[in-house]
């Protein structure tokens, strides 16, 4: 991989770098130890090739070879009190762990060719019981500076799949592109339910947020495979496409959270609009949140040190992200909590709601807490990027599920049209709670074809259940009552009825006989109050 930047500048992760090293500084401010960059190597497989040259008058300079044991890296690294000599001290010559740029040292491939510059061009391999981080230094102990140029390759193995990627980063790929299969199907799916709920003219501002969050993070993983698979086939890639990739998924999750909280507080479901204050808290809420993010990215970029292996949470924004986040849980608790005492009927819907993202709200702080404390450094970032993955889909997936448009579905949340809610916002009782919905409790039965009977209501015998008044009461607008409770209907007399005007003769010679004359009869029906009986006559 190839790379070039000033040693003054931000460290870039670079399998291949080319770098300047040339200093000018005060003779009491020279330095004589520089951290280069690190690598997780495989037990087997690791190996660096390298290409410095520098000049003959700043002979003679080093590269040291640290891993990531505790009396090591982290034995020199930031520990100002020691000088040069003692950083070089605890390295071990029997582990070629120091790489001599001079004739001397034949491993060093060095060739003094040129009559000013020194130029080494060699490889080292790497072998240890487990994924070690390997850290490169450059030293001139007692000397005038530094002033190196310098190409290195890390690699691991000869794979596709791992030859440029650090051994932290295994398996981030393959865990991408699995993921961005199934979002995509998520995103699809929802996608064809929206189309079933706008035809039920039940497509609401909620679900719309779902639909965005899931195509967003469809988005994120696209980018995020991108770079990737361009990182694997050249060991460079495209930051630009990984810093849009963490944009985008921040945006989903933010999107998904902030839906969380509505639906909570009962937007669309139990009410049409959030109350002014509500709104502004809200969005005061969300701004500190996209604010904190932002920082993370900066903190991140700009302050994280190259040195240490550090994971985005474990930074003062991190830990604000977690405080926030935990908050949010708060807000959507109470939010809970109010809605279903106004609206019991609708504890289908929130009761798994609030259960299932209850693990969805601890699950990003406890991720980030294991990740900072828990997991090994040198298998943190694969292991946390598929964790959080995971956490995401899980999300997606209850909310796919609790909100599917199914005759089947007792826990669908929506049941006023989209048509509706403006009617509701427009009456003259908007500004008193009229933006609440009526009571009503979900129906299986609104998911069933319009221009279709309702099978379901066919078939079905409903229990008889109340006294005789409740039923005459019930049927008051249908039939007629007298004054002393009867409900009596019309008796027929069809001898009354006149007959047919007469069919006119036909000319044929015998005409048929008269038709027969039916016999006549009334019909009486009544249904007597108290104590009486229920009696048929005809």
């Amino acid at each position: 991989r190839l790379g070039r930047c000033s040693a003054l500048l931000p460290w870039k992760r670079d399998r291949w770098r080319r770098l300047s090293l040339t200093r000018f500084l005060p003779s009491s401010q020279l330095q004589d130890w520089l951290f280069l960059t690190r690598f997780c190597y495989l037990t087997d497989f690791g190996r660096l090739d390298f290409r410095f040259r520098y000049p003959k008058s700043h002979c003679c300079q080093n590269i040291l070879l640290y891993f990531d044991d505790s009396s090591q890296w982290p034995a020199v690294y930031k520990r100002h009190e020691k000088n040069c000599y003692q950083k070089e001290a605890v390295l071990r010559p029997e582990n070629r762990q120091v790489i001599n740029l001079t004739t001397r040292y034949t491993w060093s491939g060095c060739d003094d060719g040129d009559e000013e510059v020194l130029s080494c061009v060699g490889a080292r391999s790497s072998r240890s019981r487990r994924e070690r981080w390997w850290y490169i230094a450059l030293s001139k102990c007692g000397g005038e500076g530094l002033q190196l140029e310098y190409e290195m390759k890390l690699t691991n193995g000869q794979s596709f799949w791992t030859q440029h990627f650090s051994a932290d980063e295994f398996g981030i790929l393959e865990t991408d592109i699995t993921f961005l299969v199934i979002f995509s199907l998520v995103f699809l799916l929802s996608c064809y339910f929206a189309y079933n709920l706008k035809g039920r003219q039940l497509l609401h501002t909620t679900y719309k947020m779902f639909m965005t969050a899931a195509g967003v993070e469809v988005l994120s993983l696209l980018f995020h495979c991108v770079y990737w698979g361009l990182y694997a086939r050249d060991g460079v890639g495209n930051g630009s496409l990984k810093i849009l990739g963490k944009l985008l998924f921040s945006v989903s999750f933010l999107v998904f959270l902030l839906m969380l909280i509505l639906l909570g507080k009962g937007f669309t479901v139990t009410r049409a609009r959030i109350s002014h204050s509500g709104s502004v808290k809200l969005s005061i809420y969300m701004t500190v949140y996209t604010i904190t993010y932002v920082i993370l990215f900066i903190y991140e970029a700009e302050f994280f040190d190259p040195g240490d292996v550090l994971y985005a949470y474990d930074s003062p924004a991190g830990y604000g992200l977690m405080g926030l986040q935990l908050l949010a849980y708060v807000w959507f608790s109470y939010a809970v909590l109010v809605s279903l005492k106004h609206y019991p009927e609708k504890q289908p819907f929130y009761v798994p709601f609030f259960t299932t993202y209850t693990l969805w709200f601890f699950a990003v702080p406890v991720m980030a807490l294991i990740a900072n404390f828990g997991i090994p450094r040198w298998a943190r970032e694969k292991i946390v990027n598929g964790i959080q993955l995971g956490i995401h889909f899980y999300a997606h997936m209850v909310f796919l599920v609790i909100t599917r448009p199914s005759a089947a579905n007792k826990n669908f949340p929506y049941h006023v049209r989209t048509s509706q809610i403006g009617i509701l916002l427009s009456s003259p009782k908007a500004g008193e709670g009229g933006e609440s919905f009526p009571h009503h409790a979900y129906g299986n039965g609104s998911f069933l074809g319009d221009s279709q009977p309702n099978f379901t209501e066919l078939f079905s015998i409903h229990p008889v259940s109340g006294t005789v008044e409740e039923t005459v009461a019930r049927k008051a607008p249908e039939v007629a009552r007298n004054s002393e409770q009867k409900i009596i209907t019309t008796a027929a007399d069809l001898t009354a009825i006149s007959p047919p005007p007469p069919i006119p003769p036909r000319p044929a010679t015998r005409s048929p006989p008269p038709p027969p004359q039916l016999p006549s009869f009334t019909e009486y029906f009544s249904m007597q109050g108290g104590g009486g009986g229920i009696g048929t006559k005809a």
